[in-house]
């Protein structure tokens, strides 16, 4: 990410909508929005893959997750978006996912700018490839 390129657009919204840049309150705002873009946004340089990996006899066994917690940004007007994701999949070859593999999956995902669309249509992707 380009930290100055965020940075000069956070102010120049801010100049945009009236505020004095160099008032106290707003003197680091650029600079602490840029840091969490930074964190929020980690995943779009990720490439997340779903490792299948635990043998186990499941053979036509459903596997259900619910309740695993997400939060992202809406790539239409950069707000916040939140829930919780809830799949099921039925694992080939014996090799099921570990429960903290498919929440990393999700959070990877969901760290992106992003709609609810595409990150469901993502995360059943890696499930289907693993």
């Amino acid at each position: 990410m380009d930290r100055q390129k965020i940075m000069g657009g956070v102010k120049a919204i801010l100049e945009g909508v009236g505020e004095d840049v160099q008032r106290e309150g707003l003197r680091d705002t650029p600079r602490r929005v840029a840091e969490m873009l930074e964190e929020i946004l980690s995943g779009t340089s990720q490439t997340p893959v779903l490792e299948a990996g635990i043998s186990e006899e499941v053979i036509d066994d459903l596997i259900v997750i619910r309740d695993i917690p997400f939060y992202s940004i809406c790539e239409h007007h950069l707000l916040p978006f939140f829930g919780k994701v809830h799949l099921a999949y039925i694992p080939s070859h014996n090799k099921i996912s570990g429960f903290s593999a498919i929440a990393r999956l999700v959070d990877s995902f969901s760290r992106r700018l992003q709609i609810q669309e595409r990150l469901t249509r993502q995360i059943a992707n890696s499930l289907m490839k693993s």
